[in-house]
């Protein structure tokens, strides 16, 4: 797929993941803008439209992604959102953004299991980037 300079958005406390997948994506020929909170996640937002949001789940708050996620749909809804978590792993709490039941209110398009290789990453961002411009 051609890179026309799409921009991610990601979101996300741990420093180090951020860090990595900013490299990788940057790489890969994505702009990449970072926010370590769902504060300033939600500051981003006031100056960027972003292509695709990467957010992690448990933030500073526990729901921290979940309101972010709220926030970028409200704000529009034609951003795709993909929501990175270890929460599966940690409270034994298991979800899936695609059934009709959980999307009422787990508003992301796509949930990935941390630790989420960049691959699996980079193939979700690609196949939502297609979707929501066709």
């Amino acid at each position: 797929m051609e890179q026309t300079q799409k921009t991610v958005m990601l979101v996300d406390d741990d420093r180090d993941y951020l860090n990595l997948m900013q490299m990788q994506l940057e790489a890969a020929g994505y702009k990449v803008a970072t926010a370590e909170s769902e504060a300033e996640g939600e500051e981003l937002l006031r100056s960027l439209r972003p292509d695709v949001a990467v957010v992690d789940l448990m933030m500073e708050n526990m729901d921290g992604g979940f309101v972010l996620c709220h926030r970028i749909k409200k704000l529009d809804p034609k951003i795709p959102v993909i929501m990175v978590t270890a929460v599966s792993s940690e409270t034994g709490i298991e979800f899936d953004a695609a059934s009709d039941k959980n999307h009422t209110w787990f508003k992301a398009d796509a949930l990935l299991t941390k630790p989420a290789r960049f691959e699996q990453l980079k193939r979700e961002i690609e196949r939502l980037l297609r979707e929501y411009s066709s």
